[in-house]
């Protein structure tokens, strides 16, 4: 019986030139595999998106004149899904009272924030 070479298939002699080429082709096989986890797992900060300056509110503009605003734009807004609810028939009637529902809650929301803002005495 004869022995067997180990290892199984014998390594087969390299020149240094095979040896640098696969060192070469690992090193650029790792900055692949690097640049690829990079892209997906650390994807680069997204630019912040510029605020639309078509409405903009002053910034010097204070608390109290704001929700004096969203107070009186939520009130109109109860009193228009109040009227068109009621030119709706049953199922879409009952939304549109929910929608009104949440405009209700939102505006007494407000007028709390307005009371702690400026207190009536």
């Amino acid at each position: 019986m004869k022995d067997k070479i180990v290892p199984d298939p014998p390594l087969e002699p390299t020149t240094p030139l095979e040896d640098a080429v696969r060192a070469d082709d690992q090193i650029k096989n790792r900055e692949a595999i690097k640049r690829a986890l990079d892209f997906y797992l650390c994807p680069p900060p997204s630019k912040p998106h510029p605020p639309s300056t078509m409405f903009l509110i002053q910034p010097d503009i204070d608390t109290e004149s704001l929700l004096a605003h969203a107070c009186e734009s939520l009130a109109s807004a109860n009193t228009l899904a109040s009227d068109f609810a009621d030119q709706l028939s049953r199922p879409q009637r009952n939304t549109a009272l929910a929608i009104q529902q949440i405009i209700m809650l939102a505006e007494l929301a407000v007028n709390r924030a307005l009371d702690r803002v400026d207190p009536q005495a």
